[in-house]
């Protein structure tokens, strides 16, 4: 989104990629249906920044779903708005989308160099970086930095920059994991039984948060879309403490009274996982999780029982590794740059997307303000540039 800005404005443009090929983390992350951005009020959009609205909304407004959808329809790829808001491409790929952006910078001009990974600065401030045929370094008016955080380091984001910028004196939020899963200690018996099945519907509670959806079991804990949406409270939480209990209305629909009744009638003959399962329909995963966090004992108690299935303890004791993470909270504090987005410690130097210190849900919302904050970031670039007279120097080998 830079780089557009920038050859728009009718600049000499050059594109560092450290992979064979650009855009590899987009195509990832629309490998399962690319999930553009996000629809319904603004006010409601940019509330998905929690801490981070303040400096984004400027970003977002100027730039947001309405305007991405447009940039997208321009490239060929109309969207649709999906029952949840979610709003795709109508091919549902990154692919076509990207392929198109690329020949449209292929056509302003902007020269691609893949498989060249930055690796600072040289002596005279020119870009470093390693490249198939060795060190080559090159000197540019302006530099703009979108490396992403630490997420799918194979897709090129492997968060190598940090020790880059802390180096040159930039404060760095440490990187940690966002939209994750968390370890939960199943028993052998559960995790055998019920690896790979979903939980839904089921309803999702911590601290603050609780909402409706669905999530996986995994061998190692819990994974998917509510997960993801509690996973910054449940993460901080875990900073502080040794596990984090969330707790799963396993019955939304029913209310208590209903469940005591139902569960209060004879079973008879019938076997407890057989009365669960004719009475108030819970059965499969869902019967699982109760045997897995219910004491025996309170199986004979409907009211214990009902209270067990609108409020089952979960205990989550720690979040998955970063780089299996969906996306990475921490990096850049925007108390390091300006309104460009420029280093105020590295003047002509700016920065975009995930580097930056911000987080947000799954949902179009990481996308969304990437493109945001790349746009912003070219568009400071090219402000700044109005005022800056210097040489630009062709690459040279070291």
């Amino acid at each position: 989104m830079a780089v557009e800005v920038l050859s728009a404005g009718g600049l000499r443009v050059d594109l560092y990629d450290a992979m064979p090929s650009v855009g590899r983390k987009f195509l990832v992350a629309g490998s399962s249906g690319l999930n553009l951005t996000h629809a319904g009020p603004l006010d409601e959009f940019l509330s998905q920044y929690g801490t981070r609205r303040l400096q984004l909304e400027p970003f977002l407004r100027a730039f947001g779903p309405d305007e991405l959808r447009q940039w997208a329809a321009e490239l060929g790829s109309a969207t649709f708005v999906g029952t949840s808001g979610r709003i795709f491409p109508h091919e549902m790929k990154a692919a076509s989308l990207l392929h198109a952006w690329r020949e449209r910078l292929d056509a302003a001009g902007v020269t691609f160099h893949q498989n060249h990974k930055w690796t600072g600065w040289t002596d005279d401030d020119s870009l470093r970086f390693e490249t198939p045929d060795g060190e080559t370094a090159a000197r540019f008016d302006a530099t703009i930095l979108a490396l992403g955080g630490a997420s799918w380091p194979q897709t090129g984001s492997t968060g190598e920059w940090v020790g880059i910028l802390t180096g040159r004196g930039i404060p760095v939020t440490p990187l940690k994991p966002a939209n994750c899963g968390f370890d939960v200690r199943w028993s052998g018996h559960f995790r055998q039984r019920f690896e790979g099945q979903p939980v839904k519907p089921v309803v999702l509670g911590f601290e603050d948060f609780r909402r409706q959806g669905e999530f996986v079991v995994t061998a190692y804990g819990v994974e998917g879309s509510l997960v993801y949406a509690a996973s910054a409270r449940v993460r901080d939480a875990l900073e502080k403490r040794d596990q984090a209990i969330v707790r799963l209305d396993l019955a939304p629909d029913w209310t208590r009274e209903r469940l005591i009744e139902r569960l209060s009638r004879p079973r008879g003959s019938r076997s407890m996982s057989s009365h669960l399962k004719k009475t108030v329909g819970i059965q499969g995963v869902k019967a699982g999780l109760l045997w897995e966090f219910v004491p025996r004992e309170d199986f004979a108690d409907p009211e214990k029982l009902t209270d067990a299935i609108k409020s089952l303890p979960v205990p989550l004791v720690s979040p998955r590794p970063l780089e299996e993470a969906i996306s990475a909270a921490g990096g850049i504090p925007f108390e390091a740059l300006d309104g460009r987005l420029m280093l105020t410690a590295l003047p002509g130097v700016f920065c975009a997307g995930e580097m930056l210190d911000w987080e947000a849900p799954t949902g179009g919302y990481l996308l969304t303000a990437c493109f945001a904050t790349g746009r912003a970031a070219g568009l400071g670039a090219l402000a700044w540039l109005e005022g800056a007279s210097h040489l630009t120097l062709e690459p040279k080998p070291i």
